[in-house]
């Protein structure tokens, strides 16, 4: 139990520097928008994400051909995989960073940052009815919580209907975005460097051929040095540490600790761009942060199956789940990828919809 909690922390950890990463990011694009219009801003964000990533993949294998040891070791994407990827690239990014950005206009960054929350639970509303995620009724509780401050944030006292359009904006992007989590999930045990820089270049020069086609004009070169700064590190590597935590949390839980980026974002709005909140704002922040600490502390362990199967992806020895056996035990030793087998196999852990733990649940669970 105790190597399974300490497994468990990891990919914590990751979700936890990916949202302080991700939740710069409002404020930070906010700060630019004086100067680009969203559509190309959307383009040097991705495509900062997608060069960046790509220059380390190029790094690690100049490394590798010098050396003959990679610094990264993962599964390489199959053709079933880029059905998948073309879906998220799409859905997460070019519609949804495009909505985000035009809504960022009429909307308070710190009111944007923490209707970002919704994000969560439209991954997690995906991922139960689509790809039948398990949710018990604590995951339920706290997507309840999430939806009702989400509507707070979005309600405008000051609008004969109650409703901000921008606000509305955001909640669709975050819906797009939950499309894409779950459609990443598929190919999170797949190499998240390519996925990653695949889905930064490909949105990023969708979004960079928009612009030209809509005569938008483009900024400084600070302009967009900085935008492409901020994709990398916001976008890119906030991604990339997502997509990881992905494959051991699953879908549904990665979002709900990915929920602190946006109290994040709210508070650096306040520092760096004096964005005061409305009265909606304060009642909401009670609301979000229960329903983000009930998602954080829920369990859930039962005697499970393991059924026989073959797949590839970066694993080691001590997980309680890879003992296969290597013809060269040096090979076995740290994290590895390779294509592998698994026997049938029934224990009890607390575990959450990892790449090993997919399975279907009864009622009682």
């Amino acid at each position: 139990m105790k190597s399974m909690n300490k497994q468990k922390f990891y990919p914590v950890l990751l979700v936890l520097v990916a949202s302080v990463l991700f939740g710069a990011s409002t404020p930070l694009t906010k700060m630019l928008l004086g100067e680009i219009q969203p559509v190309p801003l959307a383009a040097f964000l991705y495509l900062g994400s997608g060069f960046g990533l790509s220059a380390f993949q190029i790094v690690n294998h100049i490394l590798y051909t010098k050396t003959k040891k990679n610094f990264i070791k993962e599964a390489p994407l199959k053709k079933k995989d880029y059905h998948w990827l073309l879906g998220a690239t799409i859905t997460g990014g070019i519609l949804a960073p495009i909505i985000l950005l035009s809504s960022l206009q009429s909307t308070p960054s710190s009111t944007a940052s923490l209707l970002l929350n919704f994000e969560s639970v439209a991954t997690t509303l995906i991922a139960i009815a689509v790809f039948k995620e398990n949710a018990g009724k604590q995951l339920i509780g706290a997507i309840i919580l999430i939806t009702l401050a989400s509507i707070l944030l979005s309600w405008n006292t000051n609008n004969q209907w109650g409703i901000s359009l921008g606000s509305v904006g955001i909640l669709i992007a975050c819906f797009c975005w939950g499309i894409d989590n779950n459609f990443t999930r598929n190919i999170s045990s797949k190499n998240p460097f390519t996925v990653v820089s695949i889905k930064g270049l490909a949105a990023g020069a969708f979004s960079f051929a928009l612009s030209l086609l809509m005569n938008i004009k483009l900024p400084d070169f600070k302009i967009i040095a900085a935008a492409m700064v901020i994709g990398f590190f916001c976008y890119g590597v906030s991604v990339l540490l997502f997509v990881i935590a992905m494959r051991h949390l699953g879908s549904a839980r990665t979002c709900a600790l990915f929920g602190t980026a946006p109290f994040i974002g709210a508070v650096l709005s306040l520092i760096l761009l004096n964005d005061m909140p409305g009265i909606m704002f304060i009642i909401a922040i009670p609301f979000m942060i229960l329903g983000t600490v009930l998602l954080i502390k829920e369990n859930h362990q039962h005697t499970h199956k393991h059924e026989s199967g073959e797949h590839e992806h970066t694993h080691s020895h001590n997980d309680g789940h890879h003992s296969h056996e290597h013809l060269n035990e040096k090979a076995a030793s740290g994290f590895h990828s390779h294509l592998h087998t698994h026997t049938a196999m029934e224990h009890s852990h607390q575990h959450a919809p990892d790449i090993d733990h997919r399975h279907g649940h009864n009622k009682a669970h």
